[in-house]
């Protein structure tokens, strides 16, 4: 149980999406490492409410996110569905059948140096089934083994990655990943493209029985569930898988806050016009259906347009990027919404997701746009009055929502979340 955490169920829908969460939660983990030092000061953020305690079935505490992600087959690479923090050798080898077998064994994709060296780092399943993890915040499980001549670790390289699964860093547990076995990650043949395939899959009663058990499983462990996260492919089927999804849970958890991050990848080329069509429509349609069963929508990407016009990815002064590169853009978008999330995500005075959606949706408006300085450029000596001082009418903020500009529009309503400014600059 998270302890009187307002515990928050994130839902991740794409391959898009899963370099989002992939960034995003390795964020979250190096943030526990940090929470879990003695020399380090407790932090603002509780990481109850994203993360989860469990004990395997050798009585070893887990700490996992509160996760469920659904994506195509073929997109794992060398991750396994089931996780490994859970499986048991033993369990695996039980088999009641007394008669003649046939084994079909898939070749696994091997890890790549990145992967290799964090299971070095984290340990490996050991004959017994133990696997040693990283301590939990309030002082259960084991620490990490550390010696002073542990080498830096490797970080993964753009050529390395070819999903977000290869540089994912964090444990799931068993009932995280669920995959959509009828569609294709790779390959022209068999793609999940339109947003009515999307909605398709969870009109069927295998993926609906199956999400709607994995619902149950989180939010029937939760002390007080504030709501759900989800972050959704826009420009592919999964406009519609979410869709779905959102409308389950308004359905199912009325009362909830519903909270979309809409997610497309970076630019995309005029020659493909077909596809072009297809990510447009996708982005309508999604846009829509999400925001009539969430309580706030927004979108994000680093693209300049949503229209079948393209336009040149967002600039950031400070920040140098391949907009190219899911990877990439990826990163700037987990980036962002580690911060914007934060008001729901404090120790003290969090502020709900359903008071959050209602301060910012306007005459029942609930589509938002975000934006972001990756640094803020607060000058060494600067305060932060003057920083802000020297943008005269204008904001700081680079557009995150591929809306263009914001000048001459009016904002009715914001949040403004600031983060990594000593006290001492505030004034």
């Amino acid at each position: 149980m998270a302890g009187g955490a307002r515990e928050v169920l994130t839902l991740q829908l794409g391959h898009f999406a899963g370099f989002v969460g992939a960034h995003w939660w390795n964020q979250q983990d190096a943030a526990l490492g940090r929470a879990t030092d003695a020399k380090e000061s407790p932090g603002e953020l509780c990481p109850d409410v994203l993360y989860r305690t469990g004990r395997t079935l050798h009585g070893q505490d887990t700490y996992t996110p509160r996760l469920i992600l659904m994506d195509l087959k073929g997109s794992l690479s060398s991750l396994k569905e089931e996780g490994g923090l859970y499986r048991d050798k033993q369990l695996d080898a039980a088999i009641a059948w007394q008669g003649k077998l046939t084994t079909h064994k898939e070749e696994l994709c091997p890890k790549n140096p990145y992967l290799q060296d964090f299971e070095y780092r984290e340990g490996v399943l050991s004959s017994d089934g133990v696997w040693r993890v990283k301590s939990i915040p309030n002082g259960k499980g084991s620490p990490p083994l550390t010696t002073a001549t542990t080498p830096k670790p490797l970080i993964p390289t753009e050529a390395s990655i070819r999903v977000w699964s290869d540089f994912l860093r964090v444990h799931l547990h068993p009932r995280s990943i669920c995959m959509i076995q009828k569609y294709n990650h790779d390959g022209e043949a068999g793609r999940l493209e339109a947003f009515g395939q999307g909605e398709s899959v969870l009109k069927e009663p295998k993926y609906q029985e199956e999400l709607e058990d994995r619902l149950h499983f989180y939010v029937e462990e939760c002390d007080y569930l504030q709501g759900f996260q989800i972050l959704c492919d826009l420009h592919d089927g999964f406009s519609g898988v979410g869709a779905k999804a959102a409308e389950l849970l308004q359905d199912e958890y009325s009362g909830r806050g519903i909270i979309t991050w809409g997610l497309l990848p970076g630019p995309y080329h005029r020659g493909e016009a077909q596809r072009n069509i297809y990510r447009l429509l996708n982005t309508a349609f999604g846009l829509v259906h999400l925001t009539a069963h969430s309580s706030l929508v927004c979108p994000l990407s680093l693209g300049g347009s949503l229209g079948l016009r393209p336009e040149p990815p967002v600039n950031f002064p400070y920040l140098h990027y391949d907009a190219t590169l899911p990877f990439h853009c990826s990163a700037i978008l987990a980036t962002a919404l580690d911060t914007v999330t934060v008001p729901y995500r404090l120790c003290s005075s969090p502020v709900s997701m359903v008071h959050l959606a209602d301060m910012l949706s306007f005459c029942g408006k609930k589509v938002v746009t975000a934006g972001a300085t990756i640094p803020f450029p607060l000058a060494p000596g600067q305060s932060l009055p003057d920083s802000l001082m020297q943008f005269g009418g204008a904001t700081p903020w680079t557009p995150l929502s591929a809306c263009g500009e914001p000048s001459g529009t009016r904002c009715f309503a914001q949040s403004v979340v600031l983060r990594g400014i000593d006290r001492a600059c505030h004034t």
